[in-house]
């Protein structure tokens, strides 16, 4: 491929000397200079990929993905603005280096070597992965992306126009235009699909969408072709997808494309596809040998159209360089690559398990609390976010319209003869709960603790929909959204009256879609807003998964906390509907939650937690970033009674309650004998048989996790050695579930003490009465308890 350009190059017949200002192509407006800008820029990119290779080869380079082939992508970069966000396929590097380029201070070639050799001083990933991201740049770091970031651009390009709306500040222009790029075997991913059906559904529905959405077509997903018509087909005629196609290997006309397309979404505010028609050549990856695959004349036919040899001929052949002008322009940028190669090289890199997951689970707990138990707006912006608070007197004036509350047949939300105890939930020092709301925020926000100031007892469902109706009265960056939230309330009435409170520009449904609903999430992080987005059912999740454990827990792990996604997925999940719905409405599998690293996974099964762990959730979104799933035990949103009909034993006032400390446990009781572990479901369930354990002369305390990741290793500890006998009743299934992290945790301790196990089977939870078969219950948990409590 050097060769190749070498010899091309010397052959080409110059042209008339031209000066460097002239314009050597009208339809693009390029000019002789910044053709040779760009040409450096593609040049550049390509001697990247060839270090990469070699440090490869010498076992002093990890990464070898290239751009080779792609390289007019550097005027996608050139048409747009270094303002303008952009999330770019792992063939990007010329748009990379041209974008860093422009911005002073950064250099691309260093930064790039910096990730090929996992370097800790990679400014970046700190050696994390080789990815191209810069925030001074303004590219948000992809992996090895397979279509999986279009819904977070989508979703940033939605947010982009609606912080402007609600005039929230970001950190980019109000006309930015977002850029996202990817492979055209990516394009038929239905991740890409989705995505991009998103952007036009709601662009058709008058709702800006300022996306450009760049397809590097290099007709191969690998090994595997893609038809040279496809990608036209597929997007060319989509009603509502404004349609660009250029050669990618023809500078000008690569130009000339993306500057209309950019040029188009920036006024329209409409979204817009660029085919960028490409070739790939050094294969797909280092150790990827294509003529194992691909017929040789083929693979020469892609090297006559190498778009750096292309942009030197056009050089040439317009008079701005001679041909062996160009070719020492090429090896001064050769030798400035390899030179760098070699310092990089000597740069340690990250050595111990602490340094590589510092960035995954930030945690401030003491700000988190602050911001959980604050009442009122943020007065300023952020200090480690671009989003400002606007005047909270734009807020709403009338009260949101919640669920009818009950009339409370206790006025005590004591489960136990003891009551129950939270570890952690008091106020900090000087208690904002203590503290009257202040005239003026009274005055501005449409929700106050008065609701619930007398200590009216609430179902969780209706603490759910009063904390979040208080959350979106408070801050204006809270955005509430997902399927039927909106004018349905959600299918169980838990986002009831909030659309009509707080208007469709906070309270907002969306379609059909989980990857979109998250993607849309996604995006409002980056933009400044604590999106809490609804996924109907446990089940659902799966769909989208991948925008929780690839997307959203790995920026901050990949950028170093540069970039963050802050969100609170709430998810209507669990099982005990009474055999209602079938395994998709009756879903008790969390093991794929669990076990993406640094995603806080919350549980709460009675009012008054899920109001305080909702607050933790999103203050801890907002101050720390973190990714929160909330996921409310659909058969307890309703429950009012505990013991008997009638007692509103699972009734419980939130007035005052604010703050759950993320990874502490909370105890009902404090018996002597056992120590029954749960969550969820669990709880209610074990509190009953807690009580006829009494009766039978066995006194059990019944610890509530609450917090599944991360467990409260803490608190379970410390009643576990209390009792020296623990009984983990555990919802879930028996293989993944809960209760082998419980297990492991307490043997890890050193735990002495007896332990036992009851579960859910392994089994989908199916229709009808047939679930009560495989699902865990009171009986189970009761015989196993007496088994332990027997051993004295």
């Amino acid at each position: 491929m050097d060769q190749w350009f070498r010899a091309e190059t010397a052959a080409t017949t110059p042209g008339p000397a031209r000066a460097p200002q002239d314009t050597i192509d009208t339809a693009s407006g390029l000019t002789g200079e910044r053709c040779l800008e760009l040409f450096d820029s593609q040049a550049t990119s390509r001697h990247l990929d060839l270090a990469a290779r070699r440090l490869g080869r010498e076992g002093r380079g990890y990464y070898s993905i290239g751009s080779s082939g792609h390289e007019g992508n550097a005027a996608v970069a050139a048409a747009l603005r270094v303002t303008d966000p952009a999330l770019l396929h792992y063939r990007s590097g010329a748009f990379f280096v041209e974008r860093a380029r422009r911005v002073p201070g950064l250099d691309p070639i260093r930064d790039v070597l910096l990730g090929v050799t996992a370097a800790a001083a990679d400014p970046i990933s700190g050696g994390r992965h080789k990815v191209f991201g810069s925030k001074p740049a303004h590219i948000i770091p992809q992996t090895s992306t397979i279509a999986s970031h279009l819904p977070r651009a989508v979703g940033l390009a939605f947010a982009l126009d609606r912080a402007t709306q609600l005039h929230l500040r970001t950190e980019w222009p109000a006309d930015a235009v977002v850029v996202c790029s990817f492979g055209d075997a990516s394009a038929n991913h239905s991740t890409a699909a989705g995505a991009i059906n998103t952007a036009i559904h709601t662009a058709h529905q008058g709702v800006p969408m300022p996306i450009l959405f760049v397809c590097e077509d290099n007709g191969l997903g690998i090994s595997v072709p893609t038809p040279r018509t496809w990608i036209e087909q597929a997007y060319g005629t989509r009603p509502g997808l404004k349609y660009y196609d250029a050669d990618g290997t023809d500078l000008p006309a690569a130009l000339a494309a993306a500057s209309a397309a950019a040029d188009h979404v920036r006024a329209h505010r409409t979204p817009a596809f660029l085919r960028l028609r490409t070739v790939r050549l050094l294969g797909h990856a280092g150790s990827d040998v294509e003529s194992a695959y691909r017929r040789a004349a083929d693979i020469a036919a892609d090297l006559r159209r190498d778009p750096v040899t292309a942009t030197a001929r056009l050089l040439v052949t317009a008079g701005i360089a001679t041909a062996d002008e160009v070719i020492r322009r090429y090896d001064e940028i050769g030798a400035r690559v390899a030179e760098e190669a070699e310092k990089v090289g000597l740069e340690p890199k990250l050595s111990s398990a602490a340094e590589v997951t510092a960035p995954l689970a930030p945690t401030r707990p003491a700000l988190v609390r602050t911001d959980a138990w604050r009442t009122t707006p943020l007065a300023h912006s952020r200090a480690d976010s671009p989003t400002a608070h606007p005047n909270p007197a734009a807020a709403p004036a009338s009260p949101p319209v919640a669920s009818a509350s009950p009339t409370a047949t206790s006025s005590s939300p004591s489960a136990t003869p003891t009551g129950p105890t939270a570890a952690h939930t008091d106020p900090p020092a000087a208690s904002p709960a203590k503290d009257a709301e202040s005239a003026a925020v009274l005055a501005n926000s449409p929700v106050t603790d008065t609701p619930t100031a007398s200590g009216e007892a609430l179902t969780l469902a209706q603490a759910i929909n009063q904390t979040l109706a208080q959350l979106l009265a408070r801050d204006p960056d809270v955005l509430v959204f997902g399927e039927d939230v909106g004018r349905k309330g959600g299918v169980y009435g838990v986002t009831k009256g909030l659309q009509q409170s707080f208007g469709r520009r906070r309270v907002f449904d969306t379609l059909l879609d989980e990857q979109s609903v998250l993607g849309t999430a996604l995006g409002a992080g980056l933009a400044g807003f604590v999106p809490i987005p609804e996924i109907q059912y446990l089940a659902y999740v799966h769909n989208a998964e991948d925008q929780l454990r690839g997307e959203a827990a790995t920026l901050s792990f990949f950028s170093v906390g540069r970039y963050r996604n802050p969100v609170v997925v709430r998810i209507a999940g669990l099982a005990y509907q009474k055999g209602f719905g079938g395994h998709f409405h009756n879903e008790n599998s969390l093991a794929a939650l669990r076990d993406i690293p640094g995603l806080v996974l919350a549980v709460p099964s009675r009012a008054d937690d899920a109001a305080a762990m909702l607050r933790t959730c999103v203050a801890a979104a907002r101050v720390d970033g973190r990714v929160c799933v909330f996921v409310e035990p659909i058969a307890l949103y309703h429950t009012r009674d505990l013991y008997r009909g009638g007692d509103g034993g699972w009734l419980a006032p939130i007035s005052g309650v604010r703050h759950a400390e993320i990874g502490r446990a909370r105890v009902y009781g404090a018996g002597a004998d056992l120590t029954i572990v749960t969550f969820g479901n669990g709880v209610p369930m074990s509190l009953r048989v807690a009580r006829r354990l009494a009766e039978r002369g066995v006194h059990a305390r019944v610890l509530d996790l609450r917090w599944l990741a991360p467990l409260p290793v803490e608190d379970l500890l410390d009643h576990a050695r209390a009792t020296g006998r623990v009984l983990i009743a555990d919802e879930t299934r028996r293989s993944g579930g809960v209760s082998e992290a419980v297990c492991t945790a307490l043997l890890d301790a050193g735990f002495e003490g007896r332990m036992a196990r009851v579960t859910s089977a392994d089994s989908f939870v199916p229709l009808g009465p047939a679930a009560s078969a495989v699902l865990l219950d009171e009986a189970a948990i009761e015989a196993a308890a007496l088994a332990l409590g027997r051993d004295r």
